[in-house]
């Protein structure tokens, strides 16, 4: 069941006022977490989506191609196609990793020392 009511804090825990947030907001050290969230996401997410598109315009504008007979009754299309969930998981997987070693550790720093009121 949904709730509008704020996570339980720590034991002791104060939560931060507005001008806490805007001051980490501004800091260095949020800027480099969100930098290197920006470097690693937008150009995965840009590389994927041109990568559907083409699959997208291949279909629509090469059919001869798509419908090349690899072997059996496999051809380039369902190849493709299925290269698409392919590259869906490793994305997923990749951004999993990078976060649980790059962003995680920043994030839990700068969480830690905003409860603490530092």
């Amino acid at each position: 069941m949904a709730t509008d009511a704020p996570p339980p804090a720590r034991e002791g825990a104060q939560l931060p006022s507005t001008e806490q947030f805007v001051e980490m907001q501004e800091s260095a050290e949020f800027g480099e977490l969100r930098s290197s969230h920006r470097s690693f996401a937008f150009p995965l997410t840009v590389g994927f989506i041109l990568w559907y598109l083409l699959y997208v315009l291949l279909s629509n504008y090469a059919g001869d191609f798509m419908g090349t007979k690899l072997f059996g009754n496999v051809n380039v299309a369902l190849v493709l196609g299925l290269a698409q969930f392919l590259t869906t998981f490793l994305i997923a997987w990749w951004y999993s990793r990078h976060a649980a070693a790059q962003l995680d550790p920043k994030a839990d720093a700068i969480k830690s020392r905003m409860e603490d009121g530092a």
